[in-house]
């Protein structure tokens, strides 16, 4: 194998590969030696068909499949050889090469390699300072836990007769959208239970404002106009009208803070013993908390006391997740509207994204390759049974 290493820039080489006419043509025969016994060519028993016949037939599929083997195991040979460290495992993209019999084989890949990293003021004698947390679990806020329990614990009954809807009160709603006055396909939901006052959106609509003051049986209705551009023609150019009918006004009942509520929520004989557990369980909570907390403060300092570029490969990489994530995020809680979103619109948030979770992508592979680089030097290494204790 002949190699040549061309640097274009700090963290990128150019690695051009040729590998010897003896050695491609060792893959051709494999190739079809194998493609050989798994054909069936009229007139002839299996792996005992004409190469020429072979080579006539499926050429093209065989070029083909040489390159995917010989590429990856000839990538792995140049980076050992080149003595580098690639941020990503796998075989960058290669342009259009072609492979040919009784003939030398040459690729190139452009290889993103990693930073060298001078580890710096993360152990003595400079460690990273630590201010103590102090933070300890109060009696009001572990009375907070049990009124929350409680709101959990309540049972949701039917309002009297006539009961008109304000904050904390429940709505079963059933929902439809219409175009033109005819009902819109996919735009239907019934026996939505909505609180009033939680500001979430149903079918992607903010409607608390509207249903209150509203009874059983009345309904409030609003127009959503939609681009001419919009990518679904019932939609485009128009508005659609969502009909929120009232069917029934819930309210919520509330037990007593007594001896049978914690009896009621588990294993527990008395209140004070639910309260007592609701406080470890709130205190094991807020250590977890204060060692995070711990954690994002030195994390920040390794990246602020280190520096060095990002490789461009794993920003993107980690960038594109994050994106990905928060739409999916927002997608879940907007619900069915979501999907009228306007294409236009939708390229503009991910611009938006991009621009916004930008620096933060940028931090966390810079920790990542930090915390690396001191597990390399330290010699860290992770267990079976640490990970098994972790999940």
């Amino acid at each position: 194998m002949k190699l040549e290493v061309t640097e274009l820039g700090p963290m990128k080489r150019a690695l051009k590969i040729e590998i010897p006419e003896d050695e491609v043509n060792r893959r051709f025969a494999q190739a079809y030696a194998d493609l050989n016994r798994q054909v069936q060519i009229p007139g002839f028993r299996p792996g005992k068909a004409p190469v020429a016949l072979l080579e006539k037939r499926y050429a093209k599929e065989v070029e083909e499949d040489v390159i995917r083997r010989l590429v990856p195991d000839y990538y792995e040979r140049a980076i050992r050889q080149a003595g580098i460290v690639p941020v990503l495992v796998e075989v960058p993209p290669l342009e259009r090469v072609k492979i040919k019999k009784n003939a030398a084989f040459s690729f190139t890949a452009t290889v993103e390699i990693k930073p060298k990293i001078e580890l710096r003021d993360y152990r003595p004698p400079n460690p990273i300072s630590l201010k103590p947390d102090t933070r300890t679990v109060t009696e009001e806020q572990v009375d907070r836990a049990l009124e929350a329990l409680r709101e959990q614990q309540g049972q949701l009954q039917a309002a009297p007769a006539g009961t008109r809807l304000a904050e904390g009160d429940y709505a079963v709603l059933d929902v439809e959208g219409f175009v033109d006055l005819a009902p819109l396909e996919g735009a239907k939901k019934e026996g939505q239970l909505h609180r009033v006052g939680s500001k979430m959106p149903v079918l992607g609509l903010e409607v608390d404002e509207l249903l209150i003051g509203k009874k059983e049986g009345d309904f409030v209705e609003i127009s959503q106009p939609y681009p001419a551009t919009h990518p679904d023609r019932r939609l485009a150019g128009k508005s659609v009208t969502f009909r929120f009918s009232v069917k029934a006004v819930k309210q919520k009942k509330l037990s007593p803070l007594d001896d049978e509520f914690a009896k009621d929520c588990g294993p527990y004989a008395s209140l004070a013993e639910l309260k007592e557990k609701l406080r470890v369980e709130m205190e094991r909570a807020l250590k977890k908390d204060i060692e995070e907390t711990y954690k994002e403060f030195i994390l920040k300092r390794l990246a602020e006391t280190h520096h060095f570029e990002a490789p461009d490969t794993l920003v993107e990489r980690e960038l594109t997740a994050m994106v990905r994530h928060h739409l999916a995020v927002r997608r879940r809680q907007r619900g069915a509207a979501a999907d009228f979103d306007d294409p236009g619109k939708r390229q503009e948030e991910i611009k938006r994204l991009r621009e916004e979770h930008l620096p933060e992508a940028t931090r966390r592979v810079k920790v990542g390759l930090i915390l690396e680089a001191i597990a390399d030097k330290e010699r860290l290494t992770v267990e079976e049974e640490d990970v098994s204790a972790e999940i």
